[in-house]
């Protein structure tokens, strides 16, 4: 495993990995395993793990002593975390699939073929982030990539599953977004009373389940 330690910005350190996600995860652990002084968070990104620290006086100290930590070897503790199998419901509905037909005549397909390969898929998410709780997913399959929207919206409905390139994702609060949006799941993807709060951590593994319209309006009750 090659890594690439950069500044990022004056308290922070970005460790550069590559897009291997097990390679991500396991830098991840090794750092928050190793509560190097002046560190006060790890967070594991698509191709890269961040570590930000307390204050720009810590991050020589802590630059010189990452590639040690990484060098460790022996049994990594156990995740705070436990990886899981999750299933999402998504209605896929016009009135929530506000860009469905465009991502159809993208991929010369029916609207209901593209929901129908979206839901057959199987993800995993890569990492969390862009608002709190966003997951982005690997596993699109490569018919559905579509191109983001050449203007993006500035109000995307929270729950919204859509499809930016070769990925696939879920907004987890009303935000600005320029992903085509396909779907809506019901579930709540952050939730401040909620231990964690995001749903989702990187490494779980996740389904599409197709739900109609009324099974969603049920969902919200």
């Amino acid at each position: 495993m090659t890594t690439e330690i950069l500044p990022l910005g004056d308290s922070a350190l970005i460790v550069r990995v590559g897009d291997s996600l097990g390679d991500i995860l396991t830098v991840a652990q090794k750092l928050e395993a190793a509560q190097l002084p002046g560190v006060v968070e790890v967070v594991p990104a698509f191709a890269s793990v961040a570590v930000f620290l307390q204050s720009p006086e810590s991050l020589e100290s802590c630059a010189a002593s990452v590639p040690a930590v990484l060098r460790r070897r022996g049994p990594l503790a156990r995740t705070t975390h436990a990886l899981r199998s999750i299933e999402v419901p998504v209605c896929y509905d016009p009135e929530f699939a506000l860009d469905l037909e465009a991502v159809a005549q993208h991929c010369a397909i029916s609207p209901n073929e593209v929901a129908m390969r979206h839901a057959g898929g199987r993800y995993q998410v890569r990492c969390v982030g862009f608002s709190a709780g966003f997951p982005y997913l690997s596993g699109l399959p490569a018919a559905l990539a579509t191109p983001r929207r050449a203007t993006p919206r500035t109000s995307v409905p929270a729950g919204s599953v859509a499809i930016g390139g070769g990925q696939t994702g879920i907004y987890p609060l009303r935000s600005p977004g320029g992903w085509n949006i396909i779907g809506r799941t019901p579930l709540r993807l952050f939730d401040v009373t909620r231990q964690p709060a995001a749903l989702f951590t990187p490494g779980d593994r996740l389904r599409f389940v197709v739900i109609s319209r009324e099974e969603f309006g049920r969902w919200e009750k």
